[in-house]
Parts: structure tokens; sequence; C-alpha cells
């Protein structure tokens, strides 16, 4: 599982970053970030007004494999406040790391879903009293979640998240396998070969299938082909 961070691929919609800074300076927040789960390979993708800084260490650290800010509150329909994770062990765990980078622990994360099974979201944050903080999130909620829907809309539309959300990260023996598939050969054949056992091709097809999302590996050949991951046979 990667963290990847959109704002640095050249094909990706500039104003998202924009957008987020514009949403912090708007509705008085310190920080903002837009994140998706890609369902295939589980990579942790979006956008964040944090520091370089920050980025860097949360992704070293691994953070984005259990932070809850993501997949606890991705369960939810409704906004979470990032109180109710106050005693959860691996929050405690990031946010003791996040105070050294000027991020506080007070926020919240906004749950979008979108007509095709896909979901984005949207967490802010403001380094307030907890009166203030409610009385922040109560006046702002309404545009809070319309500029959520918003955001993840626009990038849907934009072929942005459907281009990022579907790049599976094949091993190299798993291509290799796929590409002696596409050229027509049978497992017993691949794995003569490449000298592995017609078992081992099996797993490694088992495998690139699961990453591909195919049923078979006829559909697997045919979306590696169509991702540009191999040349036709």
């Amino acid at each position: 599982m990667k963290l990847i961070d959109l704002a640095t691929r050249k094909d990706i919609a500039d104003n998202a970053t924009a957008f987020l800074e514009d949403l912090c300076d708007r509705l008085g927040f310190d920080y903002a970030s837009y994140a998706t789960v890609n369902p295939v390979t589980g990579d942790v993708q979006g956008y964040a007004t944090y520091s370089e800084e920050w980025k860097q260490h949360y992704g070293r650290k691994g953070f984005h494999h259990f932070d809850p800010t993501l997949y606890q509150a991705a369960k939810s329909i409704a906004p979470v406040d990032w109180a109710r994770f106050a005693q959860n062990e691996k929050f405690q765990i990031i946010f003791r790391d996040a105070a050294d980078f000027g991020i506080t622990d007070r926020g919240m994360t906004v749950p979008i879903r979108g007509p095709y099974g896909d979901c984005g979201l949207l967490n802010v944050t403001r380094d307030c009293d907890e009166d203030e903080w409610k009385q922040l999130a109560a006046r702002v909620m309404g545009d809070l979640q319309v500029s959520a829907v918003n955001l993840h809309d626009t990038i849907m539309r934009s072929g942005t998240l459907s281009a990022t959300l579907f790049h599976p990260n094949l091993s190299t023996r798993e291509l290799e396998i796929l590409k002696w598939a596409a050229d027509g050969k049978s497992q017993h054949d691949i794995g003569d070969i490449l000298s592995i056992s017609h078992r081992t091709v099996e797993v490694h097809l088992r495998s690139a299938r699961d990453k591909l999302g195919a049923l078979t590996t006829t559909q697997a050949v045919g979306r590696a082909v169509g991702l540009g991951l191999i040349l036709p046979g």
C-alpha cells in the first residue's frame, strides 16, 4: 500500500489544492485534505495543504496504513468529529507526532459517496479550544458538506479519480506471465518457459486477476493491455 500525493501528478487538475486552500481561508480552518482509498491496490491518494515535511513524515511512518480519520471515518455516512477518536491508540500515535508539525487533533472528516460506489474523505483541522470548535463546526457545517461534494464531483468529472483509482501495481513476474498468456501460451507452457511450476503460474495469475478486478485470465489480459501494462499478443 502506497501513499500518493496527487498534487505531484502532472495530469491532475491543478485547482484541487487551491480549492482546499480557499476552503480553509473561507471557512476558518488551518489545514484541509482530500483522500480516497484505491479499492484495488489499497493505495491512499489525495491532496493536502499540510507542509511537505509532515506529508513525508506521515508516509515514512506508514500512518496511512491505520489512520482512523481515513478508515474509521469512511464507514460513516455523516461527518465525523475527531473527538470520537480521542481514546483511539492509533489516533493518538499519529497526532502525538502531528503536534510537532503544528497540526492539532481538533478536526473533522466529511465522507462523500458518489453514484458509482466511489468514496472521498474531506478532512479539516483548526487549533482552538472545544467551545470555539463547536461554534465553528455548527456555523460552517452546511458549507463544508457542499464544498466536499463539489470537490469530489469535480475530481470525478475530470477523470482524475477514475484514472488514478485503477492503477494496479502488478509485479514483474505477474506482468511477464500475463504477457505470455496474451501470446496464447497455456499455464503449462508458461511454466516451462519460465522454469517454474504450473502451480506457481496459477498463483501469479490469481494475484494478477485480483489486482485487475478480473474474473478470468482472459479478462485480466484484456484489462492489462487496455491499461498499457503489457503489449497485445
